[in-house]
């Protein structure tokens, strides 16, 4: 009787360990049914099922079968889109962390350790990889506008370094990342106080580099083959860095927008049989034919010139190249494709991240079809990106980043209810809403999204920092750095007809402190208060151009 008691035991046992270890594994599995499917490789399904299982699509088409086990959301009245995909971000990067304080002077930056031969800004080596950081909570708001990928890299340095195509979900960076590295990226500006200071010295430098970094690499390889008798050459991580781009297997994205900056790019890339890419490219439309003829991409920016100077009688009239350049720049896409180059839409440094699908329709009211536009945010962009084979479209097998959305993503009305990346949901928080006024209307919503440069006023000293701001209607994210506590991001933003207001967490002193921010921009002044433990301190600012 005993034996049979234990067995008995033994059994329940092992059901009740073989039930948790399915419980521990078993991920999430959701149908989106009678939904409209914008698989942008085909037809849309006008009336169809998505299926995600294990954070890939199981399956998609009007009569895809419903799982038993799936989680079923009634997708009647919505339309389902593959992630949309930023060409080109600085998104998940740490900032360098400040040293001690020492003698009560200002902390300096701590710049990361290298043993290049090259100065800070001349070094093609640094990895995006090795700066991001892990966590959801920092993309929220762009993923709440629909985005589940973006390419990052970083905004440093005449050499931005190598960039990584990230998924905007994941607890640690490994599970963030879906490619790296996937080009190396260089921009026309100058190093102050140092080698190159011209925007000629600066392609001069990047030539002389190409040249160098190909003698090093014949080197190399005639050593490798017999060194006897033969001085090891030098190791040099900078110049190897760029042995990818020399042989093509890795793309150089020039950022550049004028003409002349992308003649040069083009000239370079030619020179060098280079696998280019144009970043930016607001004049890309004016060499149209030579991009097509060197199969170099784009990826346009959709941060469209707006008019800076102040509307009044009083104002200095704007030149005609200046209206010409403002009409003309979301006519580039159109003319783009007419011409039969390959380019994805990238925000380019928005503020306002909602501006991204706005200008994306002003695109299409220029001349860009509409599947056009929806292709430069999706497989178009994943084909440039080299990650076709897995994001970009809704097909069976691909990672499962949708983005679900009442009304047209390229229309004014249209709001984003669900969002999956890597299969996991992110249902839409409820957006922050300005209350109504005695008359029931309802006040206008500051527009104070932007990056400024602040000081805050320490009892004895002044701190500077920068606040880094993005405007979602009424809700708030982004940043706050300073030298003291690194980089912080914003939590429950919210903004109102006057002001914002914002939480954050900083680490001052090796602790951990919980702050409240309050503040009203009026024109490009920023002021208001910092709230912590401590007491309350002040802060003034000017917004950067």
């Amino acid at each position: 009787m005993k034996i049979r008691s234990f067995l008995i035991a033994l059994s329940a046992f092992i059901l009740f360990s073989v039930c948790a270890v399915n419980a521990q594994t078993r991920t999430d599995v959701y149908a989106i049914t009678n939904a409209r499917i914008v698989t942008v490789s085909g037809a849309a399904i006008e009336r169809g099922t998505v299926v995600v299982r294990d954070g890939l699509i199981e399956a998609v088409g009007a009569d895809a079968r419903v799982p038993s086990d799936a989680r079923v959301l009634d997708g009647t009245g919505l339309t389902v889109y593959p992630g949309f995909i930023d060409a080109l971000t600085n998104l998940g990067l740490q900032t360098p962390q400040p040293r001690p304080q020492i003698g009560g002077q200002p902390a300096q930056q701590q710049q990361p350790q290298s043993n290049s031969n090259y100065p800070t800004g001349l070094q093609p080596e640094v990895l995006a990889f090795e700066q991001l950081k892990g966590g959801d909570a920092q993309f929220e708001t762009i993923r709440n506008a629909g985005f589940t990928t973006a390419l990052t890299v970083g905004r440093d340095g005449v050499f931005n370094g190598q960039s990584a195509v990230i998924n905007l979900a994941g607890s640690s960076v490994s599970e963030m990342v879906v490619k790296t590295p996937y080009a190396v990226h260089f921009t026309f500006r100058t190093i102050p106080g140092s080698y190159p200071a011209s925007l000629l010295g600066t392609f001069s430098a990047f030539r002389q580099m190409l040249l160098d970094a190909r003698r090093l690499q014949e080197m190399q390889k005639t050593y490798a083959e017999n060194p006897r008798g033969m001085k090891r050459p030098d190791a040099d991580k900078s110049l190897e860095a760029l042995f990818p781009v020399l042989s093509g297997a890795m793309p150089v994205v020039f950022n550049a927008n004028t003409e002349r900056e992308i003649v040069r790019a083009l000239d370079l890339a030619k020179e060098f049989k280079l696998n280019g890419i144009i970043a930016g490219g607001q004049e890309a439309w004016k060499l149209a034919p030579r991009l097509k003829e060197q199969n170099v991409a784009v990826l346009l920016s959709l941060n469209f010139p707006k008019r800076t100077a102040s509307v009044s009688p009083d104002a200095d009239p704007e030149t005609l190249e200046t209206l010409r350049f403002r009409a003309e720049t979301p006519k580039g896409a159109a003319r783009l494709a007419q011409a039969g180059v390959r380019f994805a839409f990238q925000s380019g440094g928005l503020t306002n991240i909602n501006d991204f699908f706005a200008n994306a329709a002003k695109t299409t009211e220029n001349g860009l079809p509409s599947d056009a536009a929806i292709r430069a945010m999706t497989l178009g962009t994943a084909q440039i990106l080299g990650v076709d084979n897995r994001l970009g479209s809704i097909e069976t097998g691909k990672i499962a980043n949708l983005t679900v959305v009442r009304g047209d993503i390229l229309g004014k009305e249209k709001t984003v209810t669900h969002i999956f990346v890597d299969g996991r949901l992110f249902e839409q928080k409820e957006r922050p809403r300005t209350p109504a006024t005695t008359d029931g209307t309802t006040p206008a919503i500051a527009n104070i999204g932007g990056n400024y440069s602040i000081t805050i006023e320490i009892p004895g000293q002044t701190l500077p920092g920068t606040l880094a701001l993005i405007q979602q209607g009424a809700a708030l994210s982004g940043t706050m750095s300073t030298e003291m506590t690194g980089t912080s991001p914003i939590r429950d933003g919210r903004i109102s007809s006057d002001g914002f207001s914002f939480s954050s967490t900083i680490s001052f002193g090796g602790t951990q402190l919980e702050i409240t921010v309050t503040g009203k921009v009026t024109g490009n002044q920023i002021s208001g208060t910092i709230d912590s433990p401590q007491g309350a301190i002040p802060f003034t600012g000017t917004k950067n151009p």
